[in-house]
């Protein structure tokens, strides 16, 4: 706690800082909170994330004025930047990802599922023109076996129609001389248009399928969650008659287009333990604007606060001198101010404008002050044939002097009772 002295000797301005420092940390304690929640419970990331911007700001305040162990006090205030930039980091990704990451997951899911059926609708139309050319020469097959007949026996370049000659001419072989070939409603021609029935059927199954690809092209929007994309497409894609495809294109088992799974497309970064791989994974590998703004907020939250504590800290406890006079006021049990205002009282003009104090005016604690000044060079002894004196820094001496400026209760108090 700084004594009442110590603030009164602070201006405004410095308070003003050591406040807006105060107030960085309670920003950068909400985002590190909101990432540690991630992983422990509310009140244990609300304590942790307390301890941490706790020893943020105070370590860089005492690493501003305490010359003492500074390097382990930054040792500290390193661990305890990285834990809090880290999530904080991870806080601010989500809350950015909240609101653009599901839009680009639902994009890409309707740009793979596009594709698919991109795909599955060229080999529908190949299918669809295939299937009508058969439809339409197993027609005049068929009127050519019921006006000449022996239709069966020729050989035909398309496999799918020779398939279909072959297996009329089995179906005719096998009721023997019951049905003779020739012209006539017999067996083969029989056979001929039930082949042609079937492949007209399958033309109209191939022909809805395609176009019930084209309506989920024309009805989806990339806006639309992702599972109702994938139940849509699946309700589509899952009523093609491959079978029928692969026998009218007859270039063999025909590759279905690759669906992907609802799992691959699943927003991340809507709350869970993934979050913090997930931000420094896609920060390290494929950074985007979003993943560096918020890296870059979340250190320089720290990185002002260290700053605004370092520079205010300082002052706000006091300058080096002021310090050592509290502590050489201890020595008489008097209030610093009281001790300083004492010691001022003593000083004599000296040539060169110096403050000028005699030795033997000097109580053992203001002794101690100016010999601790003299050790950093800001004081200095002087023997004048016997005469000892202490000269000393003008800075110093105007330090001393700004100190007095806002008095403190005890320095009111004794005046009150000197008065």
């Amino acid at each position: 706690m700084l004594s009442a002295s110590s603030q009164s000797s602070a201006t405004p301005l410095v308070r003003g800082l050591f406040v807006a420092s105060a107030m960085l940390a309670i920003v950068s304690w909400y985002t590190t909170f909101e990432g540690m929640s991630l992983y422990l419970t509310r009140w244990f990331a609300l304590l942790a994330s307390l301890g941490v911007q706790l020893a943020l700001l105070f370590v860089a305040w005492m690493i501003g004025f305490s010359r003492a162990r500074r390097m382990q006090l930054i040792v500290v205030y390193g661990i305890t930047a990285v834990v809090s930039v880290a999530f904080s980091y991870v806080s601010l990704y989500r809350w950015f990802s909240e609101r653009e990451r599901p839009a680009l997951v639902r994009r890409q899911l309707y740009d793979r599922l596009s594709d698919a059926a991109a795909k599955a609708e060229s080999t529908l139309a190949a299918a669809a023109t295939e299937a009508r050319k058969h439809s339409l020469a197993l027609e005049e097959m068929t009127q050519a076996e019921k006006a000449h007949g022996h239709i069966s026996r020729a050989v035909d370049s398309d496999p799918y129609l020779n398939r279909i000659r072959e297996a009329v001419a089995r179906e005719g072989q096998g009721v023997g001389e019951a049905y003779r070939e020739g012209s006539g409603s017999g067996v083969r021609y029989t056979a001929f248009e039930r082949h042609s029935r079937l492949a007209r059927e399958s033309q109209q199954s191939i022909n809805s399928a395609r176009a019930a690809i084209a309506g989920w092209r024309a009805a989806t929007k990339p806006d639309e969650p992702a599972e109702r994309q994938l139940r849509t497409f699946h309700a589509t894609f899952d009523a093609v008659p491959w079978s029928e495809v692969t026998d009218v294109l007859h270039t063999g088992r025909q590759e279905k287009p690759e669906i992907p799974a609802l799992a691959d497309f699943v927003d991340q970064t809507s709350g869970g333990q993934e979050d913090l791989l997930l931000a420094f994974t896609e920060l390290i590998a494929a950074p985007t604007p979003r993943h560096t703004f918020s890296f870059l907020l979340a250190a320089f939250i720290d990185i002002i606060i260290f700053l605004l504590a370092y520079a205010s800290g300082p002052h706000i406890s006091g300058s080096p001198e002021q310090r050592m006079a509290a502590g050489a006021a201890s020595l008489g049990n008097l209030d610093r101010q009281i001790f300083t205002r004492d010691l001022l009282r003593k000083v004599t003009a000296a040539p060169g404008a110096l403050a000028r104090l005699d030795q033997r005016e000097l109580s053992p604690g203001e002794q101690q002050l100016l010999l601790t000044l003299a050790s950093r060079g800001l004081a200095t002894q002087v023997d004048d044939g016997g005469d000892v004196y202490w000269l000393l820094d003008a800075e110093t001496h105007a330090s001393l002097l700004e100190s007095l400026a806002e008095k403190g209760l005890p320095m009111r108090a004794s005046r009150a009772a000197a008065t």
